[in-house]
């Protein structure tokens, strides 16, 4: 069976070549324009993996649609895709523990990003929660 990824962000056409990849690397995709549009689609399906833009209708809008999945979806591994660092010079990770307190995601990764590099880290992250369940 496919897994299901949800794809958010307010950029269309990133939408559209994220969808692109992951439909051809094997999975059942679902896009959503923002995090209005994204918290509609978590009440008609579970995703597997949810991938989000960290800006979006407001500057924290991945954020709280990451607090929204974990509260629906608690085992759901995050991916938060930002251009913050590019935007703002500011870069953050969540590779240590004290980021990943607060920011509730198991990945962040800046934009542009390449098709490799993000399905490497759905893949990881599809097996660690395969193996915790």
């Amino acid at each position: 069976m496919k897994k299901k990824i949800l794809i958010v962000d307010d950029d269309f056409d990133l939408l559209e070549q994220l969808k692109a990849i992951l439909v051809d690397a094997g999975y059942d995709v679902t896009m959503a324009e923002g995090r209005v549009a994204a918290e509609e689609e978590l009440l008609k399906m579970k995703p597997d993996l949810a991938i989000t833009d960290l800006m979006m209708e407001e500057r924290d809008a991945g954020f709280i649609l990451s607090h929204k999945i974990k509260q629906l979806y608690p085992g759901t591994p995050l991916i938060l895709l930002t251009s913050v660092a590019s935007v703002t010079g500011l870069s953050f990770t969540a590779q240590n523990p004290d980021p990943r307190s607060w920011t509730i995601v198991d990945k962040i990764m800046d934009k542009p990003v390449r098709a490799e590099q993000i399905k490497e880290e759905i893949r990881k992250l599809l097996h660690e929660a395969d193996e915790v369940h």
